[in-house]
């Protein structure tokens, strides 16, 4: 009875003590900043940002809608032009996707589609793929949304068959052929999942989830990277991880951190370059004196000066 005793002993004090360890190690984020003005509205974020990224185009409908997920088409209307886009939400009403011109900054169409918080879209393999409702993905033609985006007005574009289930689409990510869709946590880290892209639009779930850091709110990938924004609240800085892929776990990965300006939404790689979108522009933040960083343009950096900060 003793040597009972004695193991129960041992067994809760070794239960009190894993559960007094922290889930995962933090991870320590460059807050290094000028303390001064910069070429965004409210002080300095960090000097590693401010030295990376600038302004860039503008983001249209601020007034009625709030922008999220971002996405680049490459040979969008088959003349060898090229697009980003952007998708945005009004509660109660239509989503809308933007495309932008990267090299002039215009907006050359804008689409309707069915409500939707929109957080990520992306495009692979003869389709643009959207944050549906819930856990969901939804997919349409780009055949249909080269059309729609070059239709007058703002033209609705329906999806194709029913929105894909998901463990998670917060955000969305794409590279190739695989689609990286995960879900936000603003009390921990989240986990993303990839997924394989078929001709058709379907997706298959590859085996095993990636942790990511906590708040994520956009993701895009390069061939050696994942690069994750990651915000919550109109009050808080925002920061940017660079992880260098291969590893799942979190603590074990190679990664950089750095402060970024209040409510970075969706992040998406074109010829180079990162674009990053802000929510903070929208009118549902823009006249608030809470919200730290008013940002009605994207932010743009080179994709090199992110991914040399992890070799």
């Amino acid at each position: 009875m003793r040597i009972l005793a004695i193991s129960t002993a041992l067994i809760t004090t070794a239960t009190a003590l894993t559960a007094a360890l922290p889930a995962h190690a933090a991870i320590s984020c460059d807050t290094d900043t000028t303390g001064g003005s910069t070429f965004y509205d409210g002080t300095s974020a960090s000097k590693k940002y401010d030295a990376r990224f600038s302004n860039s185009a503008s983001i249209p409908n601020l007034s009625t809608y709030t922008p999220q997920g971002a996405g680049t088409w490459y040979n969008w209307d088959g003349s060898g032009q090229n697009l980003l886009l952007v998708a945005a939400y009004r509660a109660g009403a239509d989503s809308e996707i933007y495309g932008i011109n990267p090299s002039t900054g215009a907006t050359v169409g804008v689409v309707a589609i069915a409500e939707t918080h929109a957080g990520g879209i992306t495009v692979s393999k003869g389709w643009a793929f959207v944050a549906g409702q819930g856990s969901s993905i939804r997919k349409y033609r780009l055949t249909e949304l080269r059309d729609a985006l070059k239709a007058a007005g703002t033209p609705y574009l329906a999806q194709v068959g029913t929105a894909r289930d998901v463990a998670g689409s917060s955000f969305i990510g794409g590279y190739g052929d695989s689609l990286f869709a995960g879900t936000f946590n603003d009390t921990g880290r989240g986990t993303m999942y990839e997924y394989k892209i078929a001709d058709d639009g379907t997706l298959t779930t590859q085996a095993g989830a990636w942790e990511i850091p906590t708040k994520t709110q956009g993701l895009t990938v390069t061939a050696s990277h994942f690069i994750y924004s990651t915000s919550y609240g109109r009050g808080n800085r925002s920061n940017i991880y660079v992880v260098k892929r291969g590893q799942k776990d979190l603590d074990a990965a190679a990664l950089s951190c750095f402060r970024a300006p209040s409510m970075t939404e969706g992040i998406t790689e074109y010829n180079g370059t990162a674009y990053l979108v802000y929510e903070s522009g929208s009118y549902l933040y823009a006249s608030d004196p809470a919200t730290l960083n008013v940002i009605p343009r994207m932010h743009k950096a080179s994709i090199s000066s992110l991914t040399s900060l992890v070799p």
